[in-house]
């Protein structure tokens, strides 16, 4: 009888450690993708998808869906976003966010956030490759139609906009199905 019971102790605890290696395998498949906004980003889902489920992106979000891009964000792609938090909209003057929303001023709302997309799937590898090719910076078309320079400062990829206004990623490789994010702390400006 002890051995019966010994045998299905043994037995039990094997299907157990199995359970947890498949949890554990789960969540590192997961977590290979950073966390944005307390919130777990997957890879599987689009742009759209994942900006709504982060806490730190709520202006964002709703700024995309006045200027109705949402379905273009939804779409194939690839797009690497450029995405300023709540805190990035924070800095700008009091009132501008409310301006940008309006109806009456969709077109700036709408050029302003394609200024922060740039066609394909750009990678901080892409990203640094293209920076040591242009020996320190690299330029990159928005489409707006507008240009970003990418650098480097120190350890940190720095964009600078066409009005001399910098950004920092402080989240880089947020995987999409259809790009790649990368959030900034500012707001980038097109001229």
């Amino acid at each position: 009888m002890k051995n019966l019971v010994f045998a299905f102790f043994l037995v039990a605890l094997s299907i157990g450690f199995g359970v947890s290696s498949v949890s554990a395998q789960d969540k590192m498949m997961k977590s290979d993708n950073p966390m944005v906004g307390g919130a777990a980003m997957d890879k599987t889902k689009d742009i759209v998808y994942n900006a709504v489920n982060s806490k730190d992106h709520t202006t964002l979000v709703a700024a995309i869906k006045a200027a109705g891009l949402v379905d273009t964000l939804k779409s194939k792609g690839p797009f690497t976003v450029f995405a300023p938090t709540n805190s990035a909209f924070d800095k700008l003057p009091a009132g501008t966010v409310d301006t940008l929303v309006m109806p009456e001023n969709k077109a700036m709302l709408t050029k302003i956030l394609t200024y922060h997309v740039v066609a394909g799937n750009m990678d901080s590898k892409k990203i640094a490759k293209a920076i040591k090719k242009g020996k320190g910076k690299a330029m990159f078309k928005t489409v707006a139609g507008g240009m970003l320079t990418a650098s480097m400062n120190g350890n940190m990829l720095t964009l600078t906009d066409e009005k001399g206004g910098m950004s920092m990623v402080t989240i880089a490789n947020v995987k999409q199905s259809n790009g790649v994010i990368h959030v900034v702390d500012t707001v980038l400006m097109p001229n």
